[in-house]
């Protein structure tokens, strides 16, 4: 595909980053047209500054990020945060804990705070399942809520646990999504290949640090 560039989500989430490693991102996007960056919440004040007015790039931050496991009040309190700071598009961790333990009604509490705090300031809302350590019938839960709930995106994982996006997570989401929601894989995204065989299977947009090497590859 031509275009790869216009789905890709410049990312730097590493727990060791610094303002350096965000400005060098944040060019980057703006000088090879990637649609996002996705950083810490604790730079998005210097990403929105880097990044400039005029910028089309859209500005993403990470919530109850990787575990997902933070308190519902904890995980609204990081958005409304985010947004007063400048960001565009919140990708937030589902509790995978209540997942396992069977508590639905906490997980369908989850999600509706992440949706809720989201939407009510105009945001685009991704939920992060980590489907290499979900089954399909949780996922298929989670995508159930989710669409009740109004979520934008549904993300194949954190990349900071060992399953890297695979065409089988993108197929099995993007056939739950319905018309409402679209497919964001993260995870060990560093070929063109990889990267076209996740698109074909159903990703709307791809979050990886190897963006550049991406679009650079025949």
């Amino acid at each position: 595909m031509s275009n790869l560039a216009g789905i890709i989500e410049h990312t730097v989430l590493k727990p060791d980053c610094s303002l350096e490693d965000v400005r060098r991102v944040c060019e980057e996007a703006n000088q090879y047209g990637f649609v996002g960056v996705c950083i810490p919440p604790f730079f998005v004040r210097d990403a929105k500054r880097i990044l400039g007015e005029n910028s089309r790039v859209r500005l993403a931050t990470v919530v109850g990020f990787p575990m997902g496991y933070s308190a519902i009040a904890a995980k609204s309190e990081e958005i409304k945060r985010a947004v007063e700071e400048g960001v565009d598009e919140i990708d937030a961790v589902v509790n995978i804990a209540a997942v396992k333990s069977g508590n639905w009604n906490h997980v369908r509490h989850d999600v509706d705070g992440i949706a809720r705090a989201t939407h009510i300031r105009g945001r685009v809302s991704k939920l992060i399942l980590e489907c290499g350590l979900l089954t399909e019938a949780e996922i298929r839960q989670i995508a159930e809520i989710a669409h009740g709930e109004g979520i934008h995106y549904l993300k194949t994982g954190t990349g900071f646990h060992g399953y890297p996006a695979t065409e089988e997570m993108v197929r099995l989401l993007k056939s739950l999504a319905g018309t409402t929601m679209k497919v964001k894989a993260s995870g060990g995204i560093r070929t063109r290949a990889g990267a076209e065989a996740l698109v074909k299977a159903g990703a709307d947009r791809l979050g990886t640090s190897s963006g550049i090497d991406l679009v650079s590859q025949a």
